[in-house]
């Protein structure tokens, strides 16, 4: 057995002239939450989309599970689209069996199944109604269920998040954790990073089709080092920005995290910060994934420029 859920090796896909995504290289190891990352544009949506075959890459090769990329590689995939796959005057709980007996499911089998996942989602009072009178926050959670319902080994969602509510986000982070233990790989695509930063134990970031950052999210934190600042206090800090030292500053409302430059002397950022300032917290630690992820698709730039 492949010890990949995915690999891509090479891949690549122009539309009219434009290279959506070039020669991209990726292994996502079986099991855990792999993060797929990028700015608007990056690629993300057009390699799952090649990866289920929506969208034929233009060279290079795709498996997965250990094998091509075929319809039965795929039939054992749960593909979550950012676009909503549902039919609007469709019942949910028939609409719901309908796509597991697609994926090989008897009927019976896909309502035995449902029953526990519409009372986890708190969708069982709405089984019975046409999918348009859900929320957009219900439609998600049903889209996700479709996308599960058939166990599948290796979950692709992209943006499952998009459109619920605080609560529901962290009903779908435990669904995903859970699924996750008990041996299913899946690959998160999302702009939320402290979503991605919680969940997801390896990363990739594409930006302008290439991929400019891979590996364990640890490692990825290590490599940039221990150069950033957490500060939380009272007054007014927009000289914070124009201190010595200070390469960015990235303002999170009850606190700020400041990103330091090479070489930078914490303590002399501190003492600058305390003589204006009220400061009830200052703390070294790795940069998060959001200002990593903001640096380097803008040095990546800066190097396409």
């Amino acid at each position: 057995m492949s010890e990949f859920a995915l690999r891509l090796d090479g891949v690549s896909k122009a539309f009219a002239g434009h290279a959506a995504v070039r020669d991209l290289t990726l292994t996502v190891p079986r099991g855990g939450v792999f993060g797929l990352l990028g700015p608007n544009g990056a690629g993300k949506t057009t390699t799952l989309r090649m990866v289920m075959d929506i969208l034929g890459a233009d060279a290079g090769e795709i498996e997965i599970l250990g094998r091509p990329a075929d319809q039965a590689a795929r039939d054992r995939v749960g593909y979550m689209p950012e676009e909503r796959g549902l039919y609007p005057r469709m019942e949910l709980e028939e609409q719901l069996v309908f796509m597991a007996q697609i994926k090989g499911l008897s009927r019976k089998e896909a309502l035995a199944r449902l029953g526990p996942w519409l009372e986890r989602l708190s969708l069982a009072e709405w089984r019975k109604r046409k999918t348009n009178e859900l929320s957009k926050g219900m439609q998600q959670k049903a889209q996700f269920i479709a996308t599960v319902l058939h166990e599948p080994e290796l979950l692709i969602m992209d943006e499952p998040m998009s459109g619920l509510d605080p609560v529901g986000t962290d009903v779908m982070r435990e669904v995903m954790l859970d699924l996750s233990r008990r041996g299913a790989t899946i690959v998160l695509s999302s702009h939320q990073m402290d979503t991605v930063e919680r969940l997801c134990a390896r990363v990739a970031l594409l930006n302008r089709g290439q991929k400019v950052l891979d590996g364990a999210v640890a490692e990825v934190k290590a490599r940039h080092g221990k150069n950033t600042a957490v500060l939380a206090f009272e007054g007014d800090g927009a000289f914070l920005a124009s201190l010595p030292g200070v390469a960015r500053v990235s303002d999170f409302g009850r606190y700020v995290e400041i990103r330091m430059t090479e070489g930078a002397d914490p303590q002399a950022i501190l003492a600058a910060a305390a003589s204006r300032l009220r400061i009830r917290r200052f703390e070294i630690v790795e940069p998060s994934l959001h200002d990593i992820f903001v640096e380097t698709v803008t040095r990546h730039g800066e190097e396409a420029a």
